[in-house]
């Protein structure tokens, strides 16, 4: 029997493999984590969104959403009564917003109106609008699909033409 410990050559051999992991490691993970900020953005600002389209309904109040930056949205409530998409006065910013965000967001559709039966109003919204981020990640969820009665999280078909696909996911 040979007690002699490990070699030189046998421990520079277990040195370079762990190194070698170590690094292809770094870089997947360094990708998963980027998915999962854009995953994690997307689903919170559709979390958001319902959450003030349940408001609506409960309350019996108007609720408005909109992104005033790229980088940031806000929901406020109609106190005023006046049913209009601009912020006027006596419009109330909901104390947890403005919400910024990590990565930028695109969004055409201007304010995003829920009436008191959490119905988006087309006057406000433009049906089939879509929020989107773009990024160089392959996220599993990377867009948002508004339609007057649901609120739908997708994958982006292309990042060019901003085509959101939420065929395979969950609507709610």
């Amino acid at each position: 029997m040979n007690n002699r410990g490990i070699t030189l050559t046998e421990l520079l051999v277990v040195i370079a493999v762990v190194g070698i992991l170590v690094i292809a490691l770094s870089f997947s993970f360094q990708g998963w984590m980027g998915r999962y900020r854009v995953e994690s953005q997307i689903k919170t600002i559709h979390v958001d969104l319902m959450n003030a389209r349940a408001m609506a309904m409960t309350r019996n109040r108007f609720y408005l959403a909109d992104f005033p930056t790229t980088t940031s949205y806000r929901i406020r409530v109609d106190t005023n009564e006046d049913n209009l998409p601009l912020v006027v006065a006596g419009d109330t910013i909901l104390p947890t917003y403005p919400k910024t965000v990590e990565y930028a967001v695109t969004w055409a559709g201007g304010t995003i109106q829920f009436d008191k039966k959490g119905i988006v109003q087309p006057s406000a919204t433009p049906l089939g609008g879509t929020i989107c981020v773009f990024t160089t990640t392959d996220p599993d969820y990377d867009c948002i699909v508004i339609s007057q009665t649901r609120i739908i999280m997708g994958k982006l078909n292309s990042q060019a033409a901003g085509d959101c696909d939420s065929a395979h996911c969950v609507k709610k």
